[in-house]
This record gives structure tokens, C-alpha cells and sequence, in this order.
């Protein structure tokens, strides 16, 4: 059976990815970051997400591979999402098929609302 962990944001499986197929490993960890395309990423922030994620996966390194323990990796990695997105590395893509603002209401100024968020 594969192993996966599904977030919002977040699919990682314990497969390879061969001819657009996923193929169960023991040994690879596939991520698919942001697939509904619900925000604009820039090259630094999405490297940030796989730097995270190689990080993670080595502190996992000894333990078996577990739904849980992908679970808790997805986890960490929704965390760095949600950073990035309040620190502004990354916006909501409002031409998006999917609307739904899971991490909270973009900020958007207007003239009344200008110099009230902090960045």
C-alpha cells in the first residue's frame, strides 16, 4: 500500500515518479508542493519549502517510514507555508482555479487601509 500524507498545501508519498505515474518506494519520498496552484511563488520561496523538506526527511533518516511519521513532515512544512505567506514571500494567486484563502483573507490595500498591516 503507499504511503502518503495530504495536506492543503502539502502531498508527499513514499513513490518515484515514472512515465507521470507514482511508483511505491521504500526509499524515495516524492513532494508535490502548492498542487491547486492557490498561491504565487517565487523561485527563493519555493526553495525554501524544499530546503525544509530535505531537512526534515534527514531528521527522520533512522526512523521507519511511517504515514505518521510523513504526516508530521507535511505538518511542519504547512507551518512554513503559512510563514512565508505572513511575511510576505509568497501571495495568494487570485486568478486561481481555488478560491478559498485556507491560510486567511489576502491583504490588499487600499487607501484606507494603507500603512495599517504591519509587513
Amino acid at each position: 500500500m503507499l504511503l502518503k500524507s495530504t495536506t492543503r498545501h502539502i502531498r508527499l508519498y513514499a513513490a518515484e515518479v515514472q512515465d507521470n505515474e507514482l511508483i511505491e518506494s521504500n526509499n524515495v519520498l516524492t513532494l508535490d508542493v502548492d498542487p491547486d496552484n492557490e498561491f504565487n511563488w517565487s523561485e527563493d520561496a519555493l526553495q525554501r519549502v524544499y530546503h525544509q523538506f530535505d531537512e526534515l526527511v534527514e531528521s527522520y533518516g533512522n526512523q521507519d517510514l511511517t504515514e505518521y511519521n510523513l504526516r508530521r513532515i507535511g505538518s511542519d512544512l504547512e507551518h512554513l507555508i503559512r510563514d512565508l505567506l505572513q511575511q510576505g514571500q509568497i501571495s495568494y494567486n487570485l486568478q486561481g482555479r481555488v478560491l478559498n484563502y485556507s491560510m486567511g483573507l489576502p491583504r490588499m490595500e487600499s487607501p484606507e487601509s494603507e500603512g495599517k498591516y504591519a509587513s
